[in-house]
């Protein structure tokens, strides 16, 4: 196969800044320590932080003929991704977000839908699109024209032809598991925030969403908690629970999107469950270290050193109490 990682969907142009904790009012300046610019996304920074691992990345998305779009396209192939499959999408502008980060870490986030919303994977695309070894699709429900059955296509004819197949979505109510659910049974692994599964599902109680979701027919379903860690459960039984590393977090935004690469890359290693796992944390954790997507993340021997002598968190519950209110 010529791509060990195929990151279709979310690609995004972020400017990102940091510390803030009010908008100045009446026209007024706030100054800020930290300034800067990253490709983010579900598809984005998935992309970019397997790359920096060394896997051999191909970018599958739409950017606008626009200075944003010229600047995601430059910065994809700085990390060697591929971008042959990255569409410059007639009237529509560039996916892009201004994060005013909060001193927690926390990002709430302006967004303008852009190019996300209009690429489309046609049939003459696919033999290259699926040359792959994992297809990873990230943005789910942000991506119009795919997200109208053209995804599920996609992955369906990705199983056929021995791909491995993780997704990510951008959900926000209960109404957006329509367009996610064709996509269950075409997926190996599932990897959604607490925030995005409590959203889709409509449950509040995480065992119950697990469950929940392995009845769609995935096979396996990973939830990232944030500070609390990570769980996995899968359809054959194995269930288990991960620790947060110990950190100072500078930003989050972006790290479900680093944890799905970082996943990935063990999946390509041929780690077990526990290990991709423990490097899917540890990209994760990197990346809310620095200000903007993946900007620790450093290589793939710097992650794995990471996991080797960073502490987690010394009080996250074992199994079964994760869950508590």
């Amino acid at each position: 196969m010529k791509f060990d990682y195929t990151s279709m969907g979310f690609y995004t142009f972020d400017a990102l800044c940091r510390p803030v904790i009010d908008l100045p009012a009446n026209g007024g300046t706030s100054f800020v320590e930290e300034f800067t610019l990253a490709v983010s996304g579900a598809a984005g920074s998935a992309s970019i932080v397997a790359a920096k691992h060394g896997l051999k990345v191909q970018a599958v998305g739409g950017v606008g003929h626009d200075d944003m779009g010229d600047w995601v396209l430059m910065k994809l192939a700085q990390y060697g991704v591929d971008t042959t499959n990255m569409q410059r999408c007639d009237g529509f502008s560039t996916s892009s977000s201004i994060v005013p980060t909060q001193p927690d870490g926390t990002r709430p986030a302006l967004h303008k839908r852009g190019a996300t919303a209009g690429f489309y994977v046609s049939d003459d695309m696919i033999d290259q699109v699926l040359d792959t070894k994992i297809l990873h699709v990230g943005g789910v429900g942000l991506m119009d024209r795919m997200d109208q059955g053209r995804n599920a296509e996609v992955m369906t004819e990705a199983r056929k032809r021995g791909c491995v197949t993780t997704l990510d979505v951008f959900a926000s109510t209960r109404s957006d598991f329509a367009a996610i659910q064709p996509l269950l049974a075409q997926t190996d692994y599932f990897m959604p925030s607490e925030e995005e599964a409590i959203a889709l599902s409509g449950l509040s109680d995480l065992e119950d969403i697990a469950s929940f979701l392995l009845d769609q027919g995935t096979g396996t379903v990973i939830l990232t908690l944030g500070a609390k860690g990570a769980m996995y459960r899968d359809n054959k039984g194995q269930c288990f629970d991960i620790p947060a590393y110990l950190i100072d977090v500078v930003c989050t935004c972006g790290c479900g999107d680093c944890f799905n690469a970082g996943f990935a890359t063990g999946l390509h290693m041929g780690m077990t469950s526990d290990d991709c796992m423990r490097i899917g944390q540890a990209s994760s954790a990197q990346n809310a270290m620095g200000l903007g997507s993946q900007a620790v993340v450093k290589d793939l021997n710097a992650t794995l050193r990471f996991m080797e002598t960073t502490p987690t968190r010394p009080n996250n519950p074992a199994h079964g109490l994760l869950h508590e209110p």
